[in-house]
């Protein structure tokens, strides 16, 4: 029988972050860690909701670059100036939710190949957590994925990446992500 795959941040996060965390973090029960939970790729259509290629190339980018469908989201409010009701008409965004072995690859893919793509980077902020430690980077364009053809590419358009972590704090969550690989800015000092 051939042996499980195990993607490679996931099987380094079980072997050697566990410890170096309980180390760093002066935690001793390993439930009360830090710990990727999942991953949300979003992307708002904003005034371009009615623009069947722009919608069109939304889905593409977004099944292409985590390997699942993404489900549509209807506005939340209503909001006049945009000529948006709450729960009617076109969909105002679109996400994906990644979990488990799917997760960690795009994570992996995200840190290793995508963000050296990024034009003029000099690393994520650290001010993008929220108060439960949940991390969000946003990119101005799909194309830093190499999954992105350069028919795909021909309509730009943003990402929203979130990376919600149990149990988390500011502090716990940077120490997991810098584990990963994420290349935050250098602090100014």
């Amino acid at each position: 029988m051939a042996e499980k795959y195990i993607p490679r941040l996931k099987e380094a996060y079980n072997k050697d972050y566990v410890k170096a965390l309980e180390k760093d973090l002066k935690i001793d029960n390993v439930n009360k860690l830090p710990k990727l939970e999942k991953v949300v790729v979003s992307c708002g259509v904003g005034k371009k909701r009615e623009d069947k290629r722009f919608i069109e190339t939304v889905n593409t980018t977004l099944t292409k670059i985590t390997g699942q469908a993404p489900t549509s989201r209807l506005a939340k409010k209503s909001i006049a100036t945009f000529k948006i009701r709450k729960g009617m008409g076109d969909p105002v965004g679109y996400l994906v939710t990644l979990r488990n072995d799917k997760m960690y690859e795009f994570v992996d893919r995200l840190i290793n190949v995508a963000l050296p793509h990024v034009r003029d980077f000099h690393g994520v902020s650290r001010k993008s957590f929220d108060k439960q430690g949940n991390y969000s980077l946003g990119l101005k364009e799909q194309t830093v994925f190499p999954e992105i053809t350069f028919e795909d590419s021909s309509v730009l358009h943003g990402l929203e990446i979130t990376f919600i972590i149990k149990n988390g704090s500011k502090e716990g969550s940077t120490k997991l992500l810098e584990l990963f690989g994420m290349p935050f800015e250098k602090e100014e000092k």
